[in-house]
């Protein structure tokens, strides 16, 4: 019996690690506050970068992020950001490192006055993943929408950096806040032709 093979997002068919990336998390919605920050912070250093290059990190992010535990990267002192410029296993940007400092202290002034950042980011899309209107294909698929601007806005306003509307987007996307699988992916659940 032959099987027909797996049809994937474009992006996904790079690499098994993408591919399983995308199988298993990518468009998946999150509602966990912990797992919430720390795509937002992959995602600022994503920046620049492709995503292949910080999912082939992220076990090196998390150990060496202390597992994004926001309450101590708040707290990272000269030593600690020192001693992360000299990690091959993440990506060494000085501005990034201090970013991911920065938004770890505005996650948790978030948090504490909102209670919930997962709250307090799916109001963005109405609290449920926004299905497009329209098909997705390769040439359709936005980098920015009034959700992720609106969203960018409202992180930078914070206390957040490298939050542009741009990064807010693949971090919906990511996150389950948007279903973005195009068309001839046998993950999509959009609109029918």
């Amino acid at each position: 019996m032959t099987t027909e093979p797996i049809t994937r997002c474009f992006w996904a068919r790079e690499s098994d690690l993408m591919a399983a990336y995308h199988d298993h998390e990518w468009g998946v919605p999150v509602y966990d506050d912990s797992r919430l920050f720390e795509k937002l912070i992959l995602e600022g250093f994503q920046a620049g970068l492709s995503w292949r290059t910080i999912l082939h990190k992220r076990e090196n992010f998390r150990a060496a992020f202390d597992g994004f535990d926001a309450e101590k990267i708040a707290n990272y002192d000269e030593a600690k950001l020192a001693a992360l410029m000299q990690d091959a296993g993440i990506v060494r940007n000085r501005l990034k490192i201090a970013g991911a400092v920065q938004n770890a202290q505005a996650y948790l002034r978030l948090v504490e006055q909102t209670g919930s950042f997962s709250h307090w980011l799916w109001a963005f899309v109405g609290h449920k993943p926004i299905v497009p209107t329209a098909p997705r294909t390769r040439e359709n698929i936005p980098t920015s929408t009034p959700e992720a601007q609106a969203m960018s806005k409202a992180l930078k306003k914070a206390g957040f950096t490298f939050v542009g509307p741009t990064i807010c987007y693949a971090f919906m996307q990511s996150m389950g806040m948007v279903d973005d699988h195009v068309v001839d992916c046998f993950k999509y659940r959009g609109p029918q032709v």
